[in-house]
């Protein structure tokens, strides 16, 4: 009697937030990899969970001279984007506002109330604060056209916070260089999960917001 052939073993599929993480980053090792810089920093503003900081430390490690570039270019992506999450939020929640509240990690209900709250406090200083900070910006863009926040304070806000944030990775690595550069080559993929660990732990924060 033949014996059946044995079962190959199954490999469990990563999910979806690190296959996201892992095609962001393959752009790095691409031509194409500035322009993929600015079109994820524009859809993270809006929907897109991985964060544009993972390809900019990329990009900036194997070209430090060019990191003030991927600085500029992630900011004006990200600002752009977080007009168009304003528009979602202004014109379109009416008909997306229950895929986003499906679908997207970190949107729900109960946080954009909350969030709002924070808008009648200092939308500015809430609109900056998300720039800046692991705390997802994406539902405060969207959030912002929703509660009609004044689109100069979302510009000015934004430009501020998420300049600050990617400028300042851009800063790091171009005037520390060779030690900051060594260092995060040694440690890439720590530091970028670490990065991806913040993100995630943001849309956690951002629920309990007081």
């Amino acid at each position: 009697m033949v014996n059946p052939a044995p079962t190959p073993p199954t490999t469990k599929r990563p999910n979806i937030v690190r296959r996201l993480y892992a095609w962001v980053l393959s752009w790095a090792e691409t031509r194409y990899g500035t322009p993929a810089l600015f079109i994820i920093a524009f859809a993270e503003s809006s929907f897109f969970p991985i964060p544009p900081d993972v390809l900019q430390i990329a990009l900036s490690v194997s070209r430090p001279k060019r990191a003030f570039l991927y600085a500029a270019v992630a900011t004006v992506g990200s600002v752009l984007g977080g007009l168009a999450g304003w528009y979602i939020g202004y014109a379109l929640w009416d008909s997306l506002g229950n895929f986003f509240f499906d679908h997207i990690p970190g949107f729900t209900r109960e946080l954009f109330d909350k969030v709002g709250t924070k808008y009648e406090d200092n939308a500015f200083l809430a609109i900056f604060g998300a720039a800046f900070t692991p705390i997802p910006y994406k539902v405060f863009t969207i959030a912002g056209g929703v509660f009609k926040i004044a689109i100069p304070t979302l510009i000015f806000a934004s430009v501020l916070g998420r300049g600050a944030r990617f400028f300042l990775v851009a800063g790091t690595i171009f005037f520390f260089g060779p030690r900051v550069k060594v260092w995060l080559e040694k440690y890439f993929e720590i530091a970028t999960l670490a990065l991806l660990a913040l993100g995630i732990a943001g849309f956690v924060a951002v629920k309990y917001l007081a």
